[in-house]
């Protein structure tokens, strides 16, 4: 019997309990809580995260096995209670990424999701999931003119494929698509025949991101008289979070998420906001907040979609302060204008230079670099700032040393320089050689790399040898101009032994303004290392 292939021993032991998710310590600042607080802060709540399936339905992702994988222990990290690995219908390739992923045998609960059609539950089946997210049409529009069946049809059909799921030893989430549309009194039937038919839970969707927190409080508020019920929203309407909450607030405790908010249209409501919001403001505990930030890079790196800068918790601007009022208040009570500290989801505070930037920032920063300079000293270095600011550029860490270095009087010679470069891509392999001066040294090198930026990477690091060692934490290239000559700028943040600098630069040649602005990075990098260059590595 196929019950017997899904593996009752390592069932059992999973599915005796929910995933524990006591409460750990949090970092966060105190809240205040109103008495009329509509989140008990001894609530349990899991999530579950369905990026590696509707976080890549989201228009040009594309995971493979290997980010899949990745990716899972990541969310493992995290504690995250449900993965939903893939799609096992999909096809073969999505199976064997499944596969994998099942068989990292992790204490979360692996899942597939699937049609209501036995045939998706059997393919599942072969990839070992732990369970299956069954997804049956709620609204009329989707029963009637989507599946052209009967509303009677509808539900004698879900708690078909649920008894089967069941019968094979799987756990069962039943998905009322479109449920913030369908009819609520049918959504509670639906509901009923998957619970009566063995389904652990139901789940409410608000399938295209339609309804608002009043809505979706009063469906859910009725489908969990009925049972247990989980919650899965989009961000159209900028809900996503908001719906969440609504939903838990009414009873739900299983809520749908994706890293990153990834998704389709608008994307799914973001784990990570769901978390620190959950955590933050109720003192509800679901996640290792602290592997919030690394999730999410490794997410984005794997998608190749960038975190918006201004994003909630992952963003770069999350914890960034330039205006003088709030840097200055920041520096003398770092809780002055954040909501919870940064350390909380794994980042850092960071003070940005630019237009708004006063007296204490620009200290805070030459600090950072170890400057010295006078008080009078100080306040030039910051009304240049600011007059670079003025000009509708961002300033730089290289451009405030530069600027300290002039008003200071401090001049310094260069450690690492830019002397030549070639790249060629036209053939089968793009290669790159770079002249570089090392502290007086001429050092030639070539590379080979993926494209002529990456061969050129690899020269000016194979021309520096290990002593150059150093991680690019941040590339960013913008277009300045437009037409066929424009000249674009580009930005890097790189890092060594635990100072980062950012430089940015614009040329003509994407390449040569990528090179330049990273061998200038390791020039100020090394420059503030006390052991001198050692020669290349033969």
């Amino acid at each position: 019997m196929r019950i017997e292939e899904v593996g009752a021993t390592r069932l059992g032991a999973k599915f005796s309990d929910e995933r524990n998710c006591s409460n750990r310590n949090s970092s966060l600042l105190p809240v205040t809580h109103s008495t009329e607080q509509t989140i008990a802060s001894d609530r349990t709540v899991r999530l579950l995260d369905t990026t590696l399936r509707d976080g890549e339905q989201a228009p040009g992702v594309s995971l493979s096995p290997d980010e899949k994988v990745e990716i899972a222990r990541s969310l493992e990290r995290a504690g995250v209670s449900v993965i939903e690995a893939g799609s096992a219908c999909t096809g073969a390739g999505e199976r064997q990424a499944i596969s994998r992923v099942t068989d990292l045998d992790l204490d979360a609960r692996v899942t597939s999701f699937c049609r209501g059609m036995k045939s998706d539950v059997d393919l599942a089946l072969d990839c070992n999931v732990d369970g299956v997210l069954i997804v049956v049409p709620s609204s009329d529009r989707h029963v009637e003119r989507k599946v052209g069946i009967s509303r009677e049809e509808n539900l004698e059909k879900t708690a078909e494929i649920v008894s089967y799921a069941k019968d094979h030893g799987l756990w069962v989430e039943a998905l009322g698509e479109d449920g913030s549309r369908a009819d609520l009194d049918y959504l509670e039937q639906l509901a009923e025949a998957s619970l009566d038919a063995g389904a652990d839970r139901f789940c409410f969707a608000d399938t295209v991101g339609h309804a608002g927190p009043e809505r979706t409080h009063e469906a859910v508020s009725r489908l969990a008289e009925i049972g247990p019920v989980g919650a899965h929203t989009h961000d159209d309407l900028g809900l996503g979070v908001t719906n969440a909450l609504a939903a838990v607030s009414a009873g739900a405790d299983l809520v749908h998420c994706t890293v990153n908010g990834l998704g389709e249209r608008a994307g799914n409501v973001a784990l990570e906001e769901v978390a620190i919001s959950l955590s933050h403001v109720y003192g509800v505990e679901t996640l290792e907040l602290e592997e919030l930030y690394d999730l999410a890079q490794i997410v984005s790196r794997s998608t190749g979609v960038q975190l918006p800068p201004n994003k909630a918790v992952i963003g770069e601007n999350a914890f960034t302060h330039e205006s003088g009022i709030h840097t200055d208040g920041t520096l003398k009570d770092d809780k002055m204008y954040e909501p919870y500290a940064p350390e909380t989801v794994g980042r850092e505070r960071r003070l940005a230079l630019g237009k708004h930037t006063g007296r204490a920032g620009v200290e805070a920063a030459l600090d950072e670099h170890g400057i010295e300079a006078t008080d009078d000293e100080i306040a030039e270095i910051a009304t240049r700032v600011t007059e670079l600011g003025d000009r509708g550029r961002r300033v730089t860490d290289a451009d405030l040393l530069a600027v300290a270095e002039d008003v200071t009087g401090d001049d310094r010679d260069r450690v690492v320089e830019l002397l030549d470069l070639t790249a060629t891509s036209g053939g089968a392999v793009p290669t790159a050689s770079v002249r570089l001066d090392v502290d007086g040294e001429e050092r030639v090198a070539s590379g080979t790399g993926s494209g002529p930026v990456d061969a050129a990477v690899s020269a000016v690091r194979e021309a520096l040898g290990s002593m150059a060692n150093a991680e690019l934490e941040s590339y960013h290239v913008d277009a300045v101009t437009g037409g066929t000559d424009a000249v674009v700028t580009v930005e890097v943040t790189m890092a060594r032994n635990d100072r980062s600098v950012t430089v940015a630069c614009s040329e003509a040649d994407i390449t040569r303004a990528s090179v330049k602005a990273m061998v200038d990075a390791l020039d100020r990098l090394l420059a503030a290392d006390e052991q001198p260059l050692t020669p290349a590595d033969d």
